[in-house]
């Protein structure tokens, strides 16, 4: 036991260490992630027996969290190959690439799961470009040397934000609705599609059909 924690204490071992770690928090939080949403998601819009719904959570969960835990485990390995390349030291640029072929092995192939993720993220990156709420960029929180903490957008322009991108998708489900991401567009007809239609006052009130 002794060994072992010598082991876990030695820094000549921490970058491996992390590694391992990485792949262990990964694979939990896409269990934690997916799982509710997969069972919400299966109550509410789910076809076939329980028998069949549950297999389709499952299924959905382990691909969530083996896919998170992969990407994270090849991420922290190629920014540990960068630094190793550059004697021991990192660099800015490091963790775009590492990222980048990271995200095209992970999450290159389209499906399901891996195209909500990249859409997430994708939106995450987006909306990091809203100026942030007494934040000018180039003066954030990294810049003064401190731990760097979320700052959130200015409201002016979150509020201009929210608008465009109500407006845009209001006018891509109307007019354009084969782009849209097939899970957003199941929701947006439940809302605004089934909304118009009823034979009594039943499905107007208790069931949607």
């Amino acid at each position: 036991m002794s060994t072992l924690q010598a082991i876990l204490a030695d820094p000549r071992y921490h970058d491996y260490l992390a590694i391992l770690k990485g792949a262990r928090n990964g694979f939990v939080y896409g269990a934690k992630v997916r799982f509710p949403h997969a069972l919400i998601m299966a109550i509410l819009f789910g076809r076939g027996d329980w028998q069949t719904r549950l297999r389709v959570i499952l299924r959905a969960t382990q691909h969530h969290a083996t896919n998170l835990a992969k990407f994270v485990t090849l991420y922290k390995s190629l920014l540990l190959l960068q630094k190793q390349l550059n004697g021991g030291k990192p660099r800015a640029h490091d963790s775009f690439f590492a990222g980048l072929l990271g995200g095209y092995v992970v999450f290159g192939e389209r499906n399901a799961i891996n195209e909500q993720i990249v859409l997430y993220v994708c939106s995450r990156v987006v909306a990091s470009f809203i100026p942030r709420a007494g934040s000018p960029y180039g003066l954030g929180p990294a810049s003064a040397g401190g731990a760097v903490k979320p700052v959130p957008p200015d409201s002016r322009y979150f509020s201009l934000f929210a608008a465009v991108s109500w407006g845009a998708v209001m006018w891509l489900f109307q007019h354009r609705g084969e782009s849209i991401q097939p899970g957003m567009f199941s929701s947006m007809t439940y809302l605004y599609h089934d909304s118009d239609h009823w034979q009594s006052l039943r499905t107007l009130l208790w069931h949607n059909k």
